[in-house]
């Protein structure tokens, strides 16, 4: 890799640290390019991504923003689980870790904050982006709802009311 690779690099991770919501950082060594494959495809449906570092130009992307903590992450074969939703990258991960022996969680970075695998794995059970807008537009439906139902019965009781006077004077 030249210097200027090195560079386009840098940059690219600068962008994936500023941009996305939580960075998973994992072990992957002796995973099959079949189980690679498989994971970025897990995360891809996630909305997540998986991309494998240098962790020299990792730690020069975090420019110590992360501290000591941060740059203790990138040592060995690391690859990044991440994504703009801070739960989609963890919850993939830890359950794909969980799955495989071979795929180890090592920590996160939110921010500037690092998190360790504890952390990690509280982060994964979590709801994500879309479950939390799912609950929020059912609670914001339900009352609605009631009210239609409320407006509508006294209505109905009125049309049932002049039904049995209709049958009654028929009859």
């Amino acid at each position: 890799m030249d210097r200027a690779q090195k560079a386009e690099s840098i940059e690219t991770l600068k962008g994936v640290f500023a941009d996305a919501g939580a960075v998973v950082v994992t072990h992957y060594l002796g995973l099959t390019v079949a189980e690679m494959t498989e994971l970025r495809s897990r995360l891809r449906k996630e909305g997540a991504a998986l991309k494998v570092v240098k962790n020299r130009l990792a730690q020069k992307a975090l420019d110590g923003k992360a501290g000591e903590g941060g740059d203790a992450l990138f040592k060995g074969p690391v690859a990044i689980a991440y994504g703009p939703d801070p739960v989609s990258a963890a919850k993939v991960a830890t359950q794909y870790a969980k799955d495989n022996d071979k795929f180890v969680v090592i920590g996160a970075l939110m921010g500037e904050t690092v998190l360790d695998k504890k952390a990690v794995a509280a982060l994964a059970t979590l709801p994500s982006l879309d479950q939390i807008r799912a609950q929020l537009i059912g609670l914001l439906n339900a009352p609605a709802t009631k009210v239609a139902g409320v407006l509508q019965a006294p209505a109905g009781q009125m049309a049932r009311v002049l039904k049995a006077y209709a049958d009654k004077n028929a009859a």
